[in-house]
């Protein structure tokens, strides 16, 4: 089993990321001593929103046409409305998110994020939560959605919202220290 002192995360975001779900997952993976780097459409910085206005920027480690799934541990997709919303209306996003999944590594999405993976088409017949604001997007791709702060179907880790943020870090921490689950079917 892989330790996350060993382990190499990305996190996908792009501008309009909910500050908390990219800021708050990112610094407690580096703590727990993983190698973590923002992934975004472009170089430079990406813009968080912070609840009800914009947040502050943080700078992308790498653009996403460079990375393979072959260099990641894990991948953490952050919420908020207009983060998913943009990251879905891009193809490279949804092919690295359909392909990661299929990779059978760990793969963790909090808040509207699941509409990353309503698009990848890795959603149906699993188990999930979300935002309750699209539990419809959910249900109607065919996810199980439940409402808990943290919901894991074979390395499938997804959250509600910020308030969810330490339950989604600490399993997304032992998802990667049980490494791939090879069980998972893929989409």
């Amino acid at each position: 089993m892989p330790k996350i002192t060993e382990a190499k995360i990305a996190i996908l975001a792009t501008d309009g990321f909910e500050q908390a779900e990219l800021t708050v997952p990112l610094a407690k993976l580096k703590q727990a001593g993983a190698d973590v780097h923002v992934v975004s459409l472009e170089a430079g910085t990406i813009k968080g929103w912070d609840k009800d206005h914009w947040g502050d920027t943080v700078p992308v480690d790498r653009v996403l046409s460079d990375v393979k799934v072959a260099d990641y541990d894990a991948l953490v997709l952050p919420g908020g409305q207009i983060n998913p919303d943009k990251l879905r209306a891009e193809d490279s996003a949804v092919t690295f998110v359909r392909e990661f999944f299929n990779s059978k590594k760990p793969l963790a999405a909090i808040c509207h994020a699941p509409w990353l993976l309503i698009e990848a088409g890795v959603i149906e017949g699993r188990d999930v939560t979300s935002y309750n604001s699209i539990k419809t997007d959910v249900k109607n791709a065919g996810g199980n959605w439940m409402d808990k702060e943290v919901v894991v179907d074979k390395g499938l880790i997804t959250s509600r919202n910020p308030g969810d943020l330490e339950a989604f870090v600490a399993k997304i921490v032992e998802e990667v220290q049980e490494g791939p689950h090879q069980q998972r079917q893929a989409a």
